[in-house]
């Protein structure tokens, strides 16, 4: 039998869930231990942001949403060139440190220097190793320590969360 208190027991164990799933990235915590919002050097309001980016870019970027396996072009980019932010356009990978890691997202071995930021994200009790932009906060995807040798990383990037360009001869 379904009761008031077994609704309510679980309405709070999934707001809970919920406040646990929230990804680190986009607060710290303050003086008083209460998580704030994190300062970026480039900050937007959200509505800002939904009218920059398309539905999918902001549920990945700002949202910390995650594309469908396989589903990005740029998984598939062999060129050589940078790939960009899709937020703020900031250097973040390099074509160099790309490779197939056959997840069906685009990898890297590495970023672009003073290109990101990490921040740990506990998602149904377990912590991964979030990657986004240092300067406007955006979602890229997650590290794993399961990629090639010498360095052993694999930046899982979702390609929606970036743009490529390709380098000029």
């Amino acid at each position: 039998m379904i009761t008031r208190r077994t609704v309510l027991l679980s309405a709070v164990s999934v707001a809970g869930l919920a406040a646990v799933a929230i990804p680190g990235s986009m607060f710290v915590r303050g003086r008083n231990g209460a998580r704030e919002p994190k300062v970026f050097e480039i900050n937007k309001p959200d509505a800002e942001w939904r009218r920059q980016l398309n539905g999918n870019q902001y549920a990945v970027l700002r949202q910390a949403g995650t594309e469908r396996a396989g589903s990005s072009p740029l998984l598939k980019e062999k060129r050589p060139g940078i790939y960009h932010c899709a937020g703020c356009d900031l250097a973040a990978y390099s074509s160099e440190h790309k490779y197939d890691s056959g997840t069906g997202w685009p990898s890297f071995t590495q970023p672009i220097d003073n290109a990101v930021s990490t921040s740990p994200d506990v998602r149904a009790l377990v912590t991964l190793t979030e990657v986004h932009c240092r300067r406007c906060g955006g979602h890229f995807g997650h590290i794993f320590n399961d990629g090639p040798q010498p360095l052993g990383k694999r930046h899982c990037i979702n390609g929606l969360s970036l743009t490529f360009k390709a380098a000029v001869a």
